[in-house]
């Protein structure tokens, strides 16, 4: 037996239990339990020091038999609605797929529904005074003797990230316009990465070094909106690439990147906190740096950087759960900082997204972005940077499913498409 895997009888005439394990980066399956010939009900892990906080999931399942339709039900989700009942479906990966046909991560699924749990009382793990929602879905496995990985989205660990970085950085070409930093550690002790993005200057050109703009993006500080590093990725490949527009962006830009801001999350399969079970995103106002070092950091080197430089656009990358396509959350000055016209305020705070959605109208929506600051948004990143004078200041949101206007899910070039579309409209702003 293999080391921790847990002993169980399989009755004379029954098919093998399928194997399933998430002790792996960014894993976060609890229990598996087999209610019945081939249906599985699922336990997700909760955020580490929480009761709450699931929805993304990331595990393991060997000992499929092609030829059978097997069952799963998630029984311990928490929100009331989900766009499993609009269309979306889960994510797979086999090994043997990947290998022989070079198709990697895929949809997958059918008979999706999600829906209130009721029967928690069979289950132990389940909290009685908390209302759980189930997501069940039916799928087949194409191969025998194969191990398949099943995901809310597509994964992108910390270790990805260092790889990514790793790459950009040792490449004779693109090394030449990034500088990667630490910019603090971790409760955990995990770097947390600073990227600064430019075309640095020769003694010569010093001053115009100085002249330079500033942009600031950030992203995972929810640690299971994965499409978010997707996006960063898009955009650090296209930044640091040798496109002509990429060339006038570092030549007039200064970028200063924090690429995955909770890696502590990410890799123990965290959706929502940090390892102090709070939302970082919840507290940009008066962040602790012992509590929240990454959140007291980028505030600190976001207000050093304006010092030096006009910042033009803060924008922080995450995933939706509830809405479809890709757009953007601002804020709106009518409530009360500027001083400017209320139509120029109107028009300024919403030209980046509406430029958004011109280059990219088959998958952002203008019509979904959102400009009002509700009080439980008042220590969002987003409303505490533009609280400090930065009029551009938003959280581009990317849907967990597709466009509506394609009538399809977004595949992983897409994310990255985004990230290298949120470039292109720098430049053009």
């Amino acid at each position: 037996m293999a080391k921790g895997q847990v002993p169980h009888n399989v009755p004379e005439g029954c098919c093998p239990s399928l194997s399933f394990e998430s002790r792996f980066e960014s894993g976060n399956l609890r229990q598996a339990r087999r209610i019945g010939q081939y249906e599985y009900e699922l336990v997700l892990k909760t955020d580490l020091y929480t009761s709450r906080h699931t929805q993304w999931f990331y595990f393991r399942v060997q000992n499929a038999l092609p030829g059978i339709t097997y069952k799963f039900q998630i029984v311990n989700l928490l929100k009331r609605d989900s766009l499993y009942n609009y269309g979306m479906r889960p994510l797979v990966y086999s090994d043997r797929m990947a290998r022989d046909r070079t198709i990697g991560w895929h949809r997958s699924g059918h008979h999706i529904s999600y829906y209130q749990f009721y029967n928690t009382s069979r289950n132990p793990l389940l909290q009685p005074d908390i209302t759980y929602f189930c997501l069940e879905w039916q799928m087949e496995f194409p191969y025998e003797e194969d191990t398949y990985y099943l995901a809310h989205c597509y994964p992108y660990t910390y270790t990805d990230l260092k790889e990514h970085l790793d790459d950009l950085c040792n490449n004779e070409e693109t090394g030449r316009h990034v500088r990667r930093d630490v910019l603090c550690e971790t409760r955990a002790g995990n770097s947390c990465f600073l990227l600064t993005i430019t075309e640095f200057p020769g003694e010569q050109r010093a001053a115009c070094h100085r002249n330079k703009k500033g942009v600031v993006v950030s992203a995972r500080v929810h640690p299971g909106e994965t499409q978010a590093s997707w996006m960063m990725k898009g955009l650090l490949d296209f930044l640091t690439g040798e496109s002509e527009t990429a060339k006038e962006l570092r030549e007039n830009f200064i970028f200063k990147i924090v690429p995955m801001l909770n890696p502590d999350g990410v890799i123990v399969g965290n959706y929502r906190c940090s390892l102090a079970a709070r939302d970082l995103n919840r507290n940009y106002r008066n962040p602790r740096k012992d509590i929240f070092p990454t959140v007291y950091y980028i505030k600190e080197m976001t207000e050093a950087f304006k010092r030096d430089h006009e910042i033009i656009v803060y924008c922080d990358l995450h995933g939706h759960s509830r809405k479809p396509n890709v757009f953007m959350y601002g804020c709106n000055s009518i409530q009360g900082r500027m001083g400017l016209d209320g139509a120029e305020v109107f028009i300024n705070e919403r030209l980046f997204p509406w430029l958004m959605a011109q280059k990219a109208p088959d998958k952002f929506a203008f019509g979904g972005c959102k400009f009002q600051i509700k009080k439980c948004k008042e220590s969002t990143g987003r409303v505490v940077m533009w609280r400090t004078g930065i009029m551009n200041s938003f959280t581009m949101e990317a849907t967990f499913c597709g466009t509506e206007k394609l009538g399809r899910h977004f595949n992983i070039k897409d994310f990255q498409d985004i990230g290298k579309t949120f470039c292109e409209v720098v430049l053009d702003y």
